[in-house]
């Protein structure tokens, strides 16, 4: 699980940089107004939304509460991968020292 821990950490840490640079530059809606005729961004805007709507789907069925599936949704619609690390770290460093993948994967008991 230690791989993973570090691998979601760097993904989170390389988003948050890529991010406030790309912010630095112009503001995101700014930005798209100016790509959205460009059909590639369109295409890969829908393949990176259909991606987190897939995680969002585990997500939920982790979690047991209304509310928090909500917030998960919203967090996901807003920050992708940002969102997507964040709750994979959560979920890591949760799990016990001797943990399996199944642990990771599937709906606790509680």
């Amino acid at each position: 699980m230690n791989l993973l821990k570090g691998i979601f950490f760097l993904v989170l840490l390389s988003m948050l940089a890529v991010t406030i640079a790309a912010s630095l530059d112009r503001p995101v809606f700014e930005a798209g107004a100016d790509l959205w005729s460009d059909p590639w961004f369109r295409a890969t805007l829908a393949d990176a939304y259909f991606g987190f709507l897939a995680v969002y789907l585990w997500i939920a069925y982790k979690e047991n509460s209304w509310p928090k599936r909500v917030l998960w949704f919203v967090l996901l619609m807003a920050l992708g991968n940002i969102a997507i690390a964040v709750y994979l770290l959560i979920q890591l460093f949760r799990l016990p020292a001797n943990a399996s993948m199944e642990d990771l994967l599937l709906r606790s008991a509680t």
